[in-house]
């Protein structure tokens, strides 16, 4: 996952999902006492946008497939969304103002939605590398595939579709 730094200046632990999903690369002991919380797409939160809904169900529909989202995960996935409906927003605004302004002394200045568009991207691909999102990760990552003769984990996916079994 690069060289990722905890607050402490320590490396980050990577999940053990991720881990597995990598192969246990560093051949490390797994710590077997680590939460595993149940694979479920979380509900999106109210105050996504309608872009940042619309990531929400789309990767959403990725990280449950391949076990890599529950509950506890919300707020990390939330944040993620809503970078990406910030980044939509600004892009969609420099469709329209183009990248460059005149500021009222006449000078050419930078969009302010470039500046923030930017931060979105940066805050994505932070948030896409946790999730195992982003090309790079990706390849890191042997994919695994929930059971699908599985009765139990066939009756959580149909839970997880509009309409499906309450």
């Amino acid at each position: 996952m690069g060289n990722r730094r905890a607050p402490g200046g320590g490396r980050k632990s990577t999940p053990r999902a991720l881990k597995l999903l990598h192969g246990n690369p560093g051949r490390r002991p797994l710590n077997e006492a680590e939460p595993k919380p149940t694979v479920r797409l979380p509900r999106a939160p109210d105050h996504l946008g309608d872009a940042a809904k619309k990531e929400w169900q789309r990767a959403g529909r990725f990280l449950l497939e391949h076990g890599l989202v529950s509950d506890l995960d919300r707020a990390a996935f939330a944040a993620y969304c809503t970078a990406y409906g910030r980044w939509v927003e600004c892009e969609e605004a420099l469709k329209t103002y183009g990248v460059m302004l005149k500021s009222p002394n006449g000078f050419p200045v930078q969009s302010p939605y470039l500046a923030v568009a930017n931060r979105a991207l940066e805050q994505m691909k932070s948030l896409l590398s946790e999730f195992g999102m982003s090309p790079a990760s990706r390849t890191r990552v042997a994919g695994v595939q929930l059971d699908e003769d599985d009765p139990f984990e066939d009756y959580l996916r149909r839970r997880q579709k509009p309409g499906g079994p309450a």
